[in-house]
């Protein structure tokens, strides 16, 4: 199996891809990972000992990048060829074009907007691989029948971290403070301006500015609300920063997913009609419960009440009260979070890789290989 991975960072679909690629090699079938030279996905690849090939993918018609993938395809001959990301498919796409032997294309889909260019998803792709059951109900409205489409949710591993990041040292803030990771599309782009509307949600809501050690007054209510502070996940990475009356830290894209998430009490998705986050279901089997809209994928692995808070699309105010709520009853909090373990558990590496390989000997059967 040939993977094909444009993304230059480590994020959730390159956390998948190798979960995926793992799992395959675990069980005979040997997969080759190709990603842009120097990325992540493709370091983490070479250390695990997985095949690998460098190809730069500058956009989706460099056609540099399609002459090395034919190139590949010819010489490892895979039985499938499996674009993990939009640039990839493009890419792909056109490597496979004109081949005496046609190789079936699958096509991982993670998003439920409408894609641009929807004639990259017509017949020539054998199997749209959707993560989520609001991605395939959205490819249904779009034309494409249930025989091109698997669904596979996203999978997670539960292993924990053996030293998760220590934001309330690390950013100088309270033993007391609880600490909420805002995940999403929101922390970066033009996206990010709906920040500043969370902030002010928050300051309507009555949160609490976070405080770092030296501010912490020597004398205190009896029965104080506790700070809280923020970590940005995701986006630009800036430090200390403010968002609205909290303090804030904005700690980019992060590596160690795990750690960083380990660290935290909340995690917060305040993202948009999406598949289901990655990043909110690892923070789930670390027991980290996750307040979001109801919305997308999301609904799918978050229960509200019993292992997070879901909330109506949009509804900041309502997402902010949610959240404070939760920062403000240690108890509810640990109930949530051991519900959340549990819930993690449906989420299993085996189940994703076994309904994809399930897909990959569909389509070979279909195309007669």
């Amino acid at each position: 199996m040939l993977h094909v991975d444009a993304g230059r960072e480590w994020r959730g679909g390159e956390r998948q891809l190798l979960l995926l690629a793992q799992g395959l090699r675990a069980r005979g079938v040997e997969p080759l990972v190709a990603a842009p030279p120097g990325s992540p996905l493709l370091q983490r690849c070479k250390t695990d000992g997985l095949a690998t090939a460098a190809v730069t993918m500058r956009g989706p018609f460099d056609l540099l990048a399609v002459r090395r993938l034919r190139r590949l395809i010819a010489t490892w001959q895979p039985d499938v060829v499996h674009a993990h990301d939009g640039r990839a498919q493009t890419v792909a796409l056109a490597a496979l074009l004109g081949r005496r032997r046609a190789v079936p294309l699958v096509v991982t889909r993670r998003s439920a907007l409408r894609p641009r260019g929807f004639v990259r998803y017509g017949p020539r792709v054998a199997r749209l691989v959707a993560v989520s059951e609001a991605v395939r109900d959205g490819l249904r409205a779009w034309g494409v029948p249930d025989a091109r489409i698997t669904v596979a949710h996203p999978a997670v591993s539960a292993r924990a971290p053996e030293r998760p990041r220590d934001w309330r040292v690390e950013c100088g803030w309270t033993a007391a403070t609880v600490v909420l990771g805002v995940v999403g599309p929101v922390t970066q782009g033009a996206n990010a301006a709906r920040l500043e509307v969370l902030a002010d949600a928050f300051a309507e809501a009555g949160a609490p500015p976070g405080r770092s050690a030296a501010q912490t007054p020597r004398t205190r209510d009896p029965d104080p609300a506790p700070p809280v502070a923020v970590v940005l996940l995701g986006g630009p990475a800036a430090g200390r920063v403010t968002l609205g009356r909290l303090d804030a830290f904005r700690a980019g894209h992060v590596h160690d997913v795990p750690a960083a998430l380990a660290g935290l009490d909340l995690l917060v998705h305040p993202g948009g009609a999406e598949g289901p986050g990655t990043a909110v279901l690892e923070g789930l089997a670390l027991g980290v419960p996750c307040v979001a809209f109801d919305i997308g994928g999301l609904g799918e692995l978050v229960r509200d009440g019993i292992d997070g808070v879901l909330v109506p699309p949009d509804d900041l105010a309502g997402l902010a009260e949610g959240v404070l709520a939760l920062a403000r009853d240690a108890g509810r909090r640990a109930r949530l979070s051991a519900a959340a373990r549990a819930r993690a558990a449906h989420f299993g590496v085996d189940r994703m890789v076994d309904t994809v390989l399930t897909a990959y000997r569909d389509v070979l059967e279909r195309s007669g290989v």
